[in-house]
């Protein structure tokens, strides 16, 4: 396998639409995947284009086989969506809506979550990795981790942070773990689900 890892940019919506398809298989069943495939179109191009955030993508021959979306403020990020996908954001949100009425609050509470959670320390917020069903146990997701945290100048922010469920969900547990993650806390969503947080801090 000859495998690379970079940064996609906002020019490559081809290889956005390639990484929708990569979520949509990875989280089945997942809210971000019941807003549908334009809204995570705008979603992920958004992470392309935001100063402070990015799309690391791994190819295999040139075909995006996993892909990890990362950013430093989500706050920033969100308000950047707002601002420059307002109106394709509010249709798509509104096609969900009337598939799924419980979807709005839900798009409330992760827009408002950035500023509920302010910490006295900076830190990158891994909010989505995902890998091509078929290059499953190929150590493409360990990859993509150790190009984030290769990318992270640990004397700017203080960890790598990420969110994943507690419950039944061992092996997704596990490969953190593996990674350098160590469990910070657990906790309960509004809607009851539990998850774990994870931070990775250099050695």
């Amino acid at each position: 396998m000859s495998t690379q890892i970079r940064i996609v940019g906002e020019a490559e919506k081809n290889i956005i639409n390639q990484i929708v398809s990569i979520h949509l298989a990875t989280f089945q069943g997942f809210f971000l995947t019941s807003m549908g495939q334009g809204f995570l179109r705008q979603m992920y191009q958004s992470y392309c284009e935001e100063n402070n955030s990015g799309l690391l993508v791994a190819f295999n021959y040139g075909k995006p086989i996993g892909f990890l979306a990362y950013s430093s403020n989500l706050s920033s990020l969100y308000k950047y969506m707002i601002r420059k996908r307002l109106i394709p954001f509010t249709w798509y949100s509104l096609i969900a809506f009337f598939r799924k009425p419980k979807v709005f609050m839900r798009l409330i509470r992760a827009f408002l979550k950035p500023s509920e959670s302010k910490r006295n320390k900076a830190y990158v917020e891994l909010a989505s990795i995902g890998v091509d069903l078929q290059e499953k146990s190929h150590g493409i997701g360990s990859m993509l981790i150790k190009a984030l945290i290769d990318k992270v100048d640990f004397e700017k922010y203080a960890y790598i942070t990420l969110e994943t469920d507690a419950i039944n969900n061992d092996a997704v547990n596990f490969f953190y773990q593996k990674n350098g993650f160590l469990l910070e806390r657990e906790f309960t969503t509004h809607e009851g689900r539990k998850l774990n947080e994870y931070r990775y801090k250099p050695h």
